[in-house]
């Protein structure tokens, strides 16, 4: 008799399932049914049936080009995000910077890899705009950022402007891998006689090369998606896939749905590539660091 309470009680669900109940739901609504619908969309038709048109229409020479800046986009700003990132966060680890340091920029990091969007393309404007603080100053001064070929209103102003959230987000990723490097490996190379480049060469860009590698996929994907920053700097006059897909489902005459989700298809394959290359390099890297 005793064994039926115990029995009920196995079947329960545990309460501490309850706390993720909230995400689970945030995840179904925005972004797990938003992602079927897009699929869905992709492969259908204006009457709902069933084609592949949509997606052979992404064969033209503007889409193509579209995709190619986007990607073009997307490997500089996360080049160079990796690059400045990865330098600031070893100046930070192993440079003997006060350790007061830290906590600020890491503080910074957080809230600067997630300020993007219409609050981020104004900042830049009012910046080093045509008509921002620093252009004007600079011009006040004897320098003329247009005349040296500056626009920010263009495909190298947004490079700077996407770097402005791509460098923080590489800081918060790698410091943990930094963190990570054994004191007793640095030892052990100076006691073989390495200097300390031959140590970085041979010793710890090997193993931080796959959280290296991971974190651009990261922020390459991060780059690739991006739409509200782009369309509030440059509006309609730049030709990547984000802004090209916001013109084909915003509902005009010259809209198309359909082939908007095809274009929304086309980016989502390329994130999910660059994420679960994220994913395996990011377990990899874990491995050694252990």
């Amino acid at each position: 008799m005793a064994q039926g309470p115990v029995r009920r009680a196995q079947r329960r669900l545990p309460l501490e399932w309850l706390g993720i109940l909230p995400f689970a739901a945030f995840a179904v609504l925005f972004l797990i049914l938003p992602t079927f619908r897009i699929v869905t969309g992709a492969f259908q038709d204006a009457d709902g049936g069933f084609t592949f048109q949509n997606l052979l229409d992404l064969n033209t020479d503007s889409i193509r080009s579209a995709y190619w800046t986007s990607i073009k986009l997307s490997l500089i700003t996360a080049a160079l995000g990796c690059a400045i990132g990865f330098a600031m966060a070893a100046a930070v680890v192993f440079g003997g910077l006060p350790k007061v340091v830290r906590s600020p920029l890491l503080t910074f990091s957080g809230v600067a890899s997630n300020f993007a969007g219409v609050p981020l393309a104004f900042a830049f404007i009012a910046t080093i705009g045509p008509a921002g603080l620093i252009t004007l100053e600079l011009r006040d001064m004897g320098i003329n950022l247009r005349a040296y070929g500056f626009n920010l209103l263009s495909f190298w102003g947004l490079v700077i402007t996407y770097l402005f959230f791509q460098i923080p987000l590489m800081i918060l990723i790698i410091i943990p891998a930094l963190d990570g490097l054994k004191k007793e490996w640095r030892e052990a190379a100076a006691v073989l006689g390495a200097t300390t480049a031959q140590y970085w060469r041979m010793v710890a860009l090997p193993i931080l090369f796959p959280s290296l590698l991971g974190t651009f996929a990261l922020l390459f994907a991060n780059a690739f998606g991006a739409v509200a920053t782009a369309f509030a700097l440059t509006g309609p006059q730049l030709n990547i896939v984000p802004i090209k897909l916001f013109a084909q489902i915003r509902g005009d005459v010259l809209g198309n749905p359909n082939l908007g989700y095809a274009l929304a298809f086309g980016m989502i394959v390329i994130t999910i590539a660059a994420n679960t290359i994220y994913i395996w390099l990011r377990v990899r890297s874990e491995r050694w660091l252990k």
